[in-house]
């Protein structure tokens, strides 16, 4: 009986210090959980000038072999969430990218609970034998897209405080995309897929799925586009993303950039900044044409930008020898103005974006695609951030191990010289 009654006491002590080691636990998880920011979903960050969005890679070499370590992503993270920036946008989950980028900010959340950073998750989307020595079957869609759309799935349960948006396919719809377009039953399947796992309960109910593609595609241009099955896609998706790029167009479509006659008489810097202006009201423009088509199929969906851009560099279409379009003066104009705009409007825009990547153009080290980030690769931040970098804001922050400072050491004298005039419209000639 003692020896019993010695356990029992025991046992009764063990259960004691068991449930205090509870109250504990349970007493600190409840004051870590009141200083923890609430998670948002992405009905509360899209559109919110508070949660400024941006385009993500982190690509550092030649390939993308290569991928961007989690710290080096962390570090990325804490420079763009300086900036303001609080949400990021993805493209693929066949790399170890995205999978890496989710972890680094669930430890720096773990890190810092104060810290916030969601992700709009991008999963790819080909016809079939796209990429490959075949012809590309644009009515036919590739084997990959059901791993890829499951891998996206998997992401966005394992990270639902993170993942807010699936994004199914990248202008996996426009024509252009020879490589790899699809139809849009193919991205209308695969989002009609993710809604009904949503009804099931096998993808958080608040998550939002969309498809980002570009403008004409969701039926802002070429009434080709304009089908049955696209109607049935905006009515699908919870938002539209679209893209807009007047900064290409200003090779393709260059009547809006070229200086009209009526500005022949202004000084250069006024020529460039009265162009700025009009490349602006060209995303504008576009933008709008697809919210006419939209409303006309369903008046209460949403549109954001998933893309928008200005390149610092080229020595191709939109350099010194064609456009004139590219330096870092005209990306601050463009990248400021659709700030101010969005911000205004309501409008989450996705801006591309981060960091200049190399791998883009790897045969090219000055082709235009490498060259569309704010921040060089080795981190300086380019002129659009000057002020950012001014106010403080990457204070002890690096990239690469290189603390971030301006572009040309802030020397704005020496980044105007390499800005160029756009070309005069050519005048009409009367007989």
């Amino acid at each position: 009986m003692i020896i019993k009654a010695i356990f029992m006491i025991e046992k009764s002590r063990k259960i004691v210090y068991f449930l205090l080691i509870i109250t504990v636990i349970s007493c600190g998880g409840n004051s870590k959980k009141e200083n923890k920011v609430k998670s948002k979903t992405a009905a509360e960050i899209l559109g919110n000038p508070n949660y400024l969005a941006i385009s993500y890679g982190g690509y550092r070499e030649k390939s993308r072999e290569a991928q961007p370590t989690i710290q080096q992503l962390k570090n990325d993270m804490k420079i763009l969430s300086a900036m303001g920036i609080k949400v990021l946008r993805t493209y693929n989950v066949q790399l170890m990218q995205a999978p890496n980028l989710l972890r680094a900010i669930h430890e720096l959340k773990q890190e810092n609970s104060t810290f916030e950073m969601y992700v709009m998750l991008g999963a790819w989307i080909d016809c079939k034998n796209a990429w490959t020595e075949f012809e590309p079957d644009h009515n036919l869609e590739s084997e990959q897209n059901e791993g890829e759309i499951a891998r996206a799935v998997a992401l966005a349960n394992q990270y639902p405080d993170i993942v807010k948006i699936i994004a199914v396919g990248n202008e996996a719809m426009v024509r252009w995309a020879t490589s790899y377009y699809v139809q849009p039953t193919v991205i209308l399947k695969w989002v009609n897929h993710l809604q009904d796992l949503k009804k099931k309960g096998e993808l958080p109910k608040d998550l939002w799925v969309t498809s980002s593609d570009d403008f004409v595609s969701w039926g802002g241009g070429d009434s080709s586009y304009k089908t049955e099955d696209l109607a049935s896609l905006v009515k699908a998706v919870d938002y539209v993303s679209m893209h807009t790029y007047a900064y290409h167009n200003s090779h393709y479509n260059p009547e809006f950039w070229k200086v009209p006659e009526k500005e022949e008489q202004l000084s250069d810097i006024e020529k460039i900044n009265a162009a700025m202006l009009r490349a602006k009201e060209f995303a504008m423009t576009q933008y709008y044409a697809v919210s006419d088509y939209v409303k006309s199929v369903d008046a209460d969906k949403p549109i954001h930008i998933g893309e928008t851009g200005w390149a610092t560099i080229s020595d191709g279409f939109y350099g010194s020898e064609g456009s004139r379009a590219t330096d870092e003066y005209k990306e601050g104009l463009y990248y400021n103005q659709l700030r101010e705009w969005t911000n205004k409007e309501g409008i989450s825009c996705f801006y591309f974006e981060a960091f200049d990547e190399q791998w883009k153009d790897a045969q090219n080290k000055n082709g235009s695609e490498n060259h569309f980030g704010l921040f060089t690769l080795d981190g300086k931040a380019k002129y659009a951030l000057w002020d950012v970098v001014d106010k403080g804001a990457f204070t002890g922050l690096t990239r690469n191990g290189n603390f971030i400072k301006k572009s040309y050491d802030g020397n704005k004298e020496a980044l105007m010289k390499e800005v160029l005039v756009p070309p005069t419209q050519n005048k009409v000639v009367h007989h």
